[in-house]
């Protein structure tokens, strides 16, 4: 590194990643910011820096001392040792800068020689101080997730139904009749703990009254008059407990009836479409759902208003996540059982970090919050205003020679849901399935339509 190159490096400031030390002598001291630095993203020490930002550095009979302290520190005054990088930077007047490189820890959480957790917050660190903190912060290093935490319910909680269902429908086995065995099904399915307890992803999802045991983790939803949130004054309320796949059930039916329909060119006597696609909301509740920080002891909250719907989720995006690499389809995940068994099939889950895709393909009007002071992550989808709803609810336009017909009323239908299902397709339209079929076929073949992905959980493209 040349001193141009340093003197850009300290331009931007101390932050979590850079911080400025005029001189060391406290090895303790030193560790602690090494612990702090491998127990987050890593980053750099610049030892000769004061603090303001100047190059005053150290002589050069002093770098041999604190060369020495570095390694002292990193080898034998930090839990497990560390191997940092260091660079001596001349600076003029027989003047040396040493900048020490801490890599972001492979073996965290990394403490200190009296046993204390370092974490970098800004340019300062603090101590990991309760078990909330430190639950937390195993979760960040993957050596821990909410959802395999143990609770006080024991078997006898399961929704004995609900269950068998699942065994039957996706592991084509029956129920155990013997209580040991079902316990030990559990514990190997990673639902019960080697205590006997359920877990909190057991009782999530297969207890009879998952909000008898964690009354915490519910949604609760909302219809407000007008733009804003009123104390007292809403159209609809209501709070939805149960398993995750009744909580998600009974979510997407308040969503839906609370949001206008249009006729979109079918007969008055048809029912009409959403204004929003139901699949957007689908994706959105499923990611709150699966995705939420269960560290958290809060619900989710389901806002409904005339020019939008919120929905709110406890815990701000984890670890390194932004919205950015959200949007681009990165992902991490933060309860992995909760995750394997929605992918099984409990709830329309379409793969990791395609979810908010998926929604932005079907509706682009959605805005993403991540509050990290507040923990909090928001999804605000924008609705249209009633005017343009009432002007575009009339017949929509189609072309040539397939206006007023099967295919065309097709078309129409799936610009606006490209999730529709054959069925749902009929239903619609009022015209048995073999005709869906053959019309989606000769719209295909005409290159008026494609489908992308499989027959479950695909989708139909317009070709415009």
């Amino acid at each position: 590194m040349k001193v141009v190159d340093l003197r850009k490096l300290v331009d931007r400031g101390e932050d979590s990643r850079l911080q400025y030390k005029s001189d060391v002598r406290n090895v303790d001291a030193l560790a602690a910011e090494m612990a702090a630095f491998a127990n987050c993203e890593g980053g750099q020490i610049l030892i000769g820096v004061g603090d303001n930002g100047e190059l005053v550095g150290i002589s050069r009979s002093e770098v041999g001392r604190i060369n020495q302290l570095i390694s002292n520190a990193a080898s034998q005054h930090v839990r497990s040792p560390l191997s940092p990088q260091t660079e001596n930077i001349s600076v003029g007047k027989g003047k040396i800068v040493i900048v020490v490189t801490v890599p972001k820890g492979m073996d965290k959480p990394y403490f200190d020689k009296n046993g204390v957790i370092w974490l970098k917050v800004g340019a300062d660190k603090r101590r990991v101080n309760s078990k909330e903190e430190l639950r937390r912060f195993f979760q960040i290093s993957n050596q821990f997730h909410a959802d395999e935490l143990p609770t006080k319910a024991g078997v006898e909680v399961l929704d004995k139904l609900r269950f068998r269902d699942f065994l039957r429908d996706v592991y084509k086995r029956n129920f155990p009749e013997e209580p040991s065995e079902l316990l030990r099904l559990l514990q190997n399915m990673n639902l019960a703990t080697d205590g006997g307890m359920l877990n909190l992803a057991g009782v999530l999802m297969f207890a009879e009254r998952p909000e008898w045991i964690k009354p915490q983790f519910v949604v609760k939803a909302i219809r407000y008059p007008g733009n804003e949130i009123h104390v007292t004054d809403y159209v609809d309320t209501e709070d939805f407990a149960g398993p995750l796949q009744k909580i998600f059930d009974d979510a997407i039916a308040f969503v839906m009836r609370n949001l206008h329909k249009i006729q979109a060119g079918r007969g008055v006597n048809a029912p009409g479409m959403p204004e929003i696609p139901e699949s957007v909301f689908e994706e959105l509740l499923v990611n709150a759902l699966v995705h939420r920080d269960y560290l958290v002891s809060a619900s989710i909250r389901l806002f409904v208003f005339d020019n939008r719907i919120e929905i709110v989720s406890p815990g701000h995006l984890p670890n390194n996540l932004t919205v950015e690499k959200i949007l681009a389809g990165n992902s991490n995940i933060r309860n992995p059982i909760l995750v394997s068994y929605v992918a099984k099939g409990l709830l329309p889950y379409h793969g990791l970090g395609s979810g908010i895709k998926r929604a932005l393909g079907a509706w682009s009007q959605i805005e993403f919050l991540d509050d990290r002071d507040g923990c909090l992550f928001t999804a605000k989808v924008y609705r249209k205003p009633v005017e343009t709803l009432a002007l575009t609810s009339g017949p929509l336009k189609t072309s040539g020679k397939t206006s007023g017909k099967t295919s065309g009323k097709i078309l129409d239908i799936l610009k606006q849901d490209a999730h529709l299902t054959i069925p749902e397709l009929a239903h619609l339209i009022g015209v048995t399935e073999r005709s869906i079929e053959r019309n989606l076929r000769k719209l295909q073949d005409q290159g008026l339509l494609r489908r992308i992905g499989p027959a479950k959980g695909g989708l139909w493209k317009v070709i415009e």
